[in-house]
């Protein structure tokens, strides 16, 4: 086009430039749309599992640990959902009405309750090191699908905000995730450990039954969750720590509780491998989850680009700063989800008066009450 050219041949190029701009326009479109199906496929693919971890469904699980015994009663136990009515710390009736079944009103106590957990715990895992965090609660539908999320679907946890690319968060675990997203970390900067208090919201699609009454399956409650980005080797060890920290943290609360290393069919997507906490619950007759530590490796970092670049040794000439970039790993765990833990709590320490103590590292938390004790009618 720069030479000297005939009208009649400049116009012919002209034509096939701008069929050639046209095609290309229509090859990137097909390109945006095949990299979306292509991701929407690998998002599929879950994490690859620790070679310790049991083969198969939930049977399958093996415990690691129990702690303590069975709280024995010489009286008829009653479950979190009956004390509650009576200590009148509670009201489901209400919430129904306003919200729709799975949602509570706390009153009276049970709201000391929870503020006296999360302060607790929060102050228990500052000493260890974690930097606390509160976080936003509407996330971009990307972030979560990148921590290992789906948000769509017919069993989807996840509540979407109509008309938005955003979402109400199941866990504080996704927007921590995302708070170095896209960047690259100094490798002196980690690990980062969070302690993070969010409200979590969560659909319980297929969700019923007896198992589920009261504040054990809900669709909003409160949770205080620790995180760590760390380097690829150290990641084995920092999940041995977190789950002594959860247990460190209930063995407090004098609860009786296993761990447990989960097979390979119960691991969500993300989870390289996962340990349970199951806590016993005498009003409902049996164990129930009240947190878990997961060791996701690279597979959220990978899809959220976070990387880290290691310090480089002296003797190579490698430009100072310019060495190549690994990607960090994450871990996740529960510190307190506050609706389980009051659970326990009720079941565990109820009187045969209808009380409920209040363990004793708590009391401080919660203006030095004792004891939670029926309303005089």
């Amino acid at each position: 086009m720069k030479g000297k050219l005939e009208p009649s041949e400049r116009q012919k190029l002209i034509e096939e430039g701008k069929n050639l701009k046209e095609g290309l326009v229509t090859l990137e479109e097909d390109l945006v749309k095949l990299t979306d199906e292509l991701q929407q496929e690998a998002q599929c693919i879950p994490n690859m599992t620790h070679p310790d971890v049991p083969v198969g469904g939930e049977d399958c699980s093996i415990i690691r640990k129990t702690v303590g015994n069975p709280s024995v009663f010489n009286f008829p136990v009653k479950d979190h959902f009956q004390l509650g009515k009576a200590l009148d710390i509670f009201d489901f009736d209400a919430a129904a009405e306003v919200s729709g079944s799975k949602f509570y009103y706390l009153k009276n106590e049970a709201v000391m309750l929870e503020m006296g957990l999360i302060n607790w715990t929060l102050s228990e895992v500052i000493k260890r090191g974690f930097t606390p965090l509160t976080t936003p609660e509407i996330v971009r539908s990307s972030v979560v699908e990148k921590c290992g999320f789906q948000p769509r679907g017919a069993n989807t946890q996840v509540y979407s905000i109509e008309g938005t690319d955003q979402c109400l968060i199941g866990t504080a675990e996704i927007p921590v995730g995302g708070i170095h997203m896209d960047s690259i970390l100094s490798e002196s900067l980690l690990p980062l450990k969070y302690a993070a208090f969010s409200h979590c919201f969560r659909t319980e699609a297929g969700a019923a039954g007896t198992a589920t009454r009261g504040l054990y399956r809900v669709h909003q409650f409160s949770k205080l969750e620790m995180f760590i980005f760390c380097q690829p080797e150290e990641s084995d060890s920092y999940h041995e720590e977190l789950i002594r920290i959860e247990e460190d943290l209930y063995s407090s609360l004098g609860l009786h509780f296993k761990t447990v290393d989960m097979a390979t069919e119960d691991l969500g997507a993300p989870a390289y491998r996962k340990f349970d906490v199951e806590a016993w619950m005498p009003g409902l007759g049996r164990y129930g989850e009240i947190s878990s530590a997961s060791n996701c490796t690279d597979y959220q970092s990978r899809r959220l680009g976070i990387r880290y670049r290691p310090s480089q040794p002296s003797s190579t000439n490698t430009k100072k700063g310019k060495g190549p970039t690994r990607f960090v790993h994450t871990l996740n765990a529960t510190a307190c989800a506050i609706p389980r833990m009051i659970i326990c709590l009720l079941e565990n320490y109820q009187q045969e008066d209808g009380s409920v103590i209040i363990p004793e590292p708590l009391r401080p938390f919660m203006g030095g009450l004792e004891r939670i004790s029926p309303k005089c009618s």
